[in-house]
């Protein structure tokens, strides 16, 4: 079975490489050998995208700034193992609106 493939392009101009290492930290981290790679791209021009095998998963301009890393690791697992569980980042978020009124 193919491992996934992770790549961090992110902006030198915006010095966003440690930013791009500590999300890559993160992934290596809490997926270690289930991973094939974590490549970091430098780039231009305040980008910021992060994609797993190809597919892009977040960007920057489009989903409003930097991911934090529980959304990250569950954005990655969501891609490369839709069927994995995450412990404590796969809880339920409580909510206000819950329950009767």
């Amino acid at each position: 079975m193919k491992k996934p493939s992770i790549r961090i392009t992110y902006c030198t101009q915006c010095n966003w490489m440690l930013r791009a290492g500590w999300m890559a930290q993160e992934l290596l981290s809490s997926f270690g050998a289930d991973l094939g790679e974590v490549t970091l791209v430098p780039g231009t021009g305040g980008i910021f995208d992060i994609h797993c095998d190809g597919e892009l998963i977040w960007e920057r301009k489009r989903d409003g700034g930097f991911p934090d890393a529980a959304e990250l690791k569950r954005r990655v697992r969501d891609n490369a193992w839709p069927e994995k569980q995450l412990g404590h980042l796969d809880k339920p978020v409580a909510r206000s609106d819950d329950g009767p009124s």
